[in-house]
């Protein structure tokens, strides 16, 4: 999987098969207890679950090259780190956090002599970035958003999951015709379908504060 060059993290991709779907619903505690036991396929649903959290940090930074090396670099050490994860629910900021150091250290290691900064933000400080540095507050918030909102779009129904993928996720978007199609539904009926989706979408996010 590789970044975009538009700027945009890759979305969450369609889960069409019920094993998939299944071990989707794992918590992270699940999966890591399942992954330090060895199991492949919970490996492989963790770093589904964190692909596009982990890929959406070097794309805002416009490091759209390097965006795939970076995240082949965090998988590599989440999979040593692992077995020394004390809190199953600081995953997320750990791959947060390590994937801005890789960041700071891919461009110190392109010899920029320029602060880490987003896309279009205000770069002219005083001293460079350190790659030791904590993840900045705002864009901390930000992600854990980004991420929030990926995991209540995977707690939908399968269909539901898939529409809003379409309808939302894709450049550019869909004619209701095409995902009809693809959905085996009716046309006129993606509308009223919809509502019933973004209703169910809204409520997850509603329940965790969003």
């Amino acid at each position: 999987m590789t970044g975009t060059a538009t700027g945009r993290a890759p979305e969450p991709s369609d889960r069409s098969s019920p094993e998939h779907a299944s071990r989707s619903h794992f918590s992270d505690e699940q999966l890591i207890d399942r992954c330090l036991k060895g199991n492949q396929d919970a490996w492989s649903a963790l770093i589904d679950r964190y692909k596009n959290l982990i890929y959406s940090i070097p794309i805002k930074f416009g490091m759209h090259q390097d965006a795939s090396d970076i995240f082949q670099s965090v998988c590599v050490d989440l999979l040593s780190e692992l077995p020394r994860l004390r809190e199953p629910r600081a995953l997320p900021k750990w791959l947060m956090q390590t994937c801005y150091h890789k960041c700071l250290r891919y461009r110190r290691a392109a010899d920029r002599r320029v602060e880490l900064a987003p896309e279009g933000a205000d770069s002219d400080r005083a001293h460079p970035a350190s790659a030791t540095e904590d993840l900045p507050e705002q864009m901390l918030v930000q992600l854990e958003q980004e991420q929030t909102l990926r995991d209540a779009i995977s707690e939908l129904p399968h269909k539901c999951g898939r529409m809003v993928r379409m309808l939302f996720f894709e450049i550019p978007p869909r004619p209701y015709e095409d995902i009809a199609s693809e959905l085996g539904m009716a046309t006129g009926s993606i509308g009223a379908i919809r509502g019933r989706c973004l209703a169910h979408l809204r409520r997850y996010l509603e329940e965790r504060g969003f």
